[in-house]
């Protein structure tokens, strides 16, 4: 029996919103989308080229996204982060810690963090 881990969910606040979010900050593309599960949710699975692990985005208007901080996160691997955090950077992203260039070229640890519209992390990561 072979088993995989398919994916993984998080509840979004403004779901067109998210979708662009994941889809120019970090490279994902929409692999499917329904507009009404059978609980009532809309669900897009975002994927990254490459990857068989999606991303499910879940959107209900009656659901207030609350999470504790610092609840769960979400990494993703680039080849070269200075680069990657750079172009981020030159389109008004965010990324922590603010002293990212300095620590990345005195070789310091390459690990850095966005965040998504609805507080989530993103963990960047040098492949």
């Amino acid at each position: 029996m072979s088993v995989k881990f398919l994916h993984t969910r998080i509840r979004v606040s403004d779901l067109e919103k998210s979708i662009n979010w994941y889809c120019d900050t970090c490279g994902f593309l929409v692999h499917k989308r329904s507009d009404k599960s059978p609980a009532g949710n809309q669900i897009v699975h975002l994927a990254l080229p490459g990857n068989a692990h999606m991303l499910e985005l879940t959107y209900s208007p009656d659901y207030k996204v609350e999470f504790p901080e610092d609840l769960m996160h979400t990494c993703i691997g680039v080849d070269d982060i200075i680069e990657y955090c750079g172009q981020l950077e030159a389109k008004g992203f965010e990324i922590w810690p603010g002293d990212w260039k300095e620590t990345f070229s005195s070789g310091g640890l390459k690990m850095a963090f966005l965040t998504d519209p609805d507080g989530y992390e993103v963990e960047i990561l040098e492949n």
